[in-house]
């Protein structure tokens, strides 16, 4: 089940980092600062909290993350629904919003 926000015609009219600024999510997890395996272990954790198809936000800086959420999401039968990297003061962090399959 799709998240009700999900609604893909807009990718037609506005770019990614637009479509992003209004994805909705359901929860929210910061996972900076902590290193693999920490932020999927989190992310599993908060997961086990949400309905399927409810979308979790995690936000990490670790440079494993890139590999370990996709990897987490297919293994365990999640949706990672988008992925983006933003720049802070602090530096890179990577944003995913998963879908609990």
């Amino acid at each position: 089940m799709r998240h009700p926000s999900f609604d893909h015609a807009c990718v037609d009219f506005c770019n990614k980092a637009d479509y992003l600024a209004v994805m909705e999510f359901d929860d929210q997890l910061d996972a900076t600062g902590l290193l693999c395996p920490l932020p999927v272990l989190k992310a599993r954790k908060r997961l086990l909290a949400l309905q399927s198809g409810q979308v979790l936000k995690v936000c990490a800086d670790d440079p494993a993350a890139v590999i370990d959420m996709p990897h987490f999401c297919a293994e365990q039968g999640h949706d990672l629904v988008a992925s983006t990297e933003e720049t802070s003061a602090a530096g890179a962090i990577q944003v995913y919003f998963i879908a609990k399959g």
